[in-house]
């Protein structure tokens, strides 16, 4: 599990948002639909656009609980409006009688003749029952009108939209049962290294336990996607080799962490080549640095793409949020979502990352009233407390040293879980 981070200039390295470019443009949305009851879609993908079935709001309603009246017959009437109706939510489109007022509720359909509705704290009632307002009332008042969101047969949610919460509610507000979403994709998991162990088993001098393999299975299943784990592998080509033709073969993709690097036990490169195609090798980003996108099979358009992490568990974070993670959605027929970024005032100092840019994973400190940076722990590429607490990270471009009170890109950690 070499993970070839070390402090060095690597001459050739492909830019980091360069990489990310590329890995967007590479990615190719799988083939197969389903359709699937609405309330089994949780996050997946709209294969096909989702359209309004009926106005909404489908009827003019009430926004608050109230009273529905004619302006002119309020002006006409210092003396206050007799309450001539009771509007429950859910009951049918009435009409106001000439000269009264309505008593009326949120989301109830606003009686035909009615012009605006007067939320009950402005309303007082005489003790004949006639109702008196304080204040103007504006024409429209407080009044949704039918089809001011959507119309019937607008479209509400486009091909590639992942049916989060919201999503589905808004679908289920219009009555669909049922969506037509893409297949899941299917990742091959292939961990490489001799020293790996499963957590439970007996450690021993040299073992290390397996995070990154976990923390991938857990990431692909935030995702939605299906996971089918081939890890880990040994240290050699041929057992690799053999891991990664059972995974052209029944993968969508493949995910490789570890032995990605160029050292003696390193394979995947080589192997990788023998058995498809290489699309680039190492990246100027740390960690992260030694990250590769190729293919599996006769041709890049035929074979099965792979995505070379780094082993060391920080560096194969980092490689999944910033370029894996928008392939992975470009295969599930989702638009990679622009990486966010924005300007954050780094609350330390540090020396300047050579050759690359640096990631460095940060907390934000809001106790003066706007965030401020702060380091989450030690920065090295096997170091998970700082990744485990960190808010997002602090992106810094070679050769530029962190000041204290200066200001550098940040970019949230939140953006990766959706």
């Amino acid at each position: 599990m070499n993970c070839g981070c070390a402090e060095i200039v690597t001459p050739g390295l492909l830019d980091l948002f360069e990489a990310r470019a590329r890995m967007v443009e590479a990615a190719r949305p799988v083939s197969g639909v389903e359709r699937l009851a609405l309330v089994d879609a949780a996050g997946r993908v709209l294969a096909a656009p989702a359209l309004a079935t009926l106005d909404m709001p489908g009827v003019d309603n009430s926004a608050m609980d109230g009273y529905a009246l004619r302006l002119d017959d309020l002006a006409a009437a210092p003396s206050g409006l007799p309450v001539t109706l009771r509007v429950p939510a859910g009951a049918g489109v009435a009409h106001l009688p000439a000269g009264g007022c309505a008593r009326i509720f949120t989301g109830a359909p606003v009686p035909r003749g009615a012009d605006a509705v007067v939320p009950q704290e402005r309303v007082h009632l005489d003790g004949k029952g006639r109702m008196r307002v304080s204040g103007e009332v504006a024409p429209g008042a407080n009044i949704r009108r039918r089809g001011e969101e959507s119309r019937a047969g607008d479209v509400l949610l486009g091909a590639g939209s992942r049916l989060n919460a919201a999503a589905i509610a808004l679908l289920a507000g219009h009555g669909i049962e049922a969506v037509t979403v893409h297949r899941r994709l299917r990742v091959a998991l292939v961990t490489t290294g001799d020293e790996l162990i499963a957590p439970g088993q007996a450690w021993r001098p040299g073992a290390v336990y397996d995070s990154s393999g976990p923390m991938l299975r857990t990431l692909l299943a935030g995702q939605g996607c299906e996971v089918l784990d081939l890890g880990p592998v040994l240290d050699t080509p041929e057992a690799l080799a053999a891991v990664l033709a059972e995974a052209r073969d029944g993968a969508d993709l493949v995910l490789c962490t570890g032995g990605v690097s160029v050292g003696e036990e390193d394979h995947v490169r080589p192997v990788l080549e023998r058995l498809g195609g290489l699309d680039f090798h190492g990246v100027a980003m740390k960690p992260g640095k030694p990250l590769a996108l190729g293919w599996l099979g006769p041709s890049r358009e035929a074979g099965t793409p792979l995505i070379g992490l780094p082993g060391n568990p920080v560096a194969s974070l980092v490689g999944w949020q910033l370029l894996a993670l928008p392939f992975v959605h470009g295969r599930q027929g989702r638009p990679p979502a622009p990486l966010q970024r924005f300007p954050v005032t780094a609350g330390f100092t540090r020396r300047a990352p050579r050759g690359r840019r640096e990631l460095l994973r940060v907390v934000l400190d809001w106790t003066g009233g706007a965030p401020v940076a702060r380091l989450a722990g030690g920065q090295g590429s096997h170091m998970l407390g700082a990744a485990s607490q960190a808010h997002g990270y602090l992106i810094i471009d070679a050769d530029t040293p962190v000041e204290e009170g200066h200001v550098y890109g940040y970019c949230p950690g939140a953006q990766f879980l959706d």
